[in-house]
């Protein structure tokens, strides 16, 4: 995402609703899915807002569940087996390795390491991090109840301050607010 396109979106939630009263200052991100290439347009784009003086609530359901549970937020990697925009970018971007070469032993370890070292180079704080990082400037974390049950996980296993919710309905939206599904 270019930064033009984020201050777009930005701008979007900043302005007027559709039914011309001023629009509420909120973003709710739903972050389904717990990779490393899906982790960091979450929080980017929460770091944004918040930086922006929007409110931000993040509902963490599914596979997104890692990216506040205290054992995986610092182990998520990139998932090679079936990622169909998985390329050697930034060091050969025409090259688009087949899919079924995913499989090939290593390969997930290999590229998490490149995309780590690309993120490092821009000076964005690992997962747990941004994460804290967020929380301490009021982002909002809500972990789905249904996926907490399905993965066998308990409060204990999440980070300070997420609040775990049945859905995202209850606790995040109003007639104002903006969704992204991540």
């Amino acid at each position: 995402m270019t930064t033009a396109e984020m201050t777009n979106i930005l701008e979007k939630i900043k302005g007027n609703a559709s039914n011309g009263k001023k629009a509420a200052n909120k973003l709710a991100i739903v972050a389904s899915k717990g990779s490393l290439d899906m982790a960091y347009p979450v929080l980017i784009l929460a770091n944004g807002a918040r930086m922006s003086g929007i409110d931000v609530d993040i509902f963490c359901t599914f596979w997104g569940v890692d990216l506040i549970t205290k054992k995986k937020m610092g182990k998520v990697n990139i998932s090679t087996v079936g990622n169909a925009a998985f390329s050697m970018a930034p060091y050969a971007p025409w090259f688009k390795i087949p899919t079924w070469m995913g499989i090939i032993p290593g390969m997930s370890k290999v590229a998490t390491w490149m995309m780590r070292r690309e993120i490092a180079k821009l000076d964005f704080p690992p997962i747990p991090e941004f994460v804290e990082m967020l929380v301490d400037a009021g982002a909002n974390f809500y972990g789905c109840e249904m996926s907490m049950d399905m993965m066998g996980l308990t409060e204990e296993d999440l980070i300070q301050g997420v609040t775990i919710a049945e859905d995202v309905i209850a606790h995040t939206l109003d007639e104002c607010t903006k969704v992204i599904w991540l």
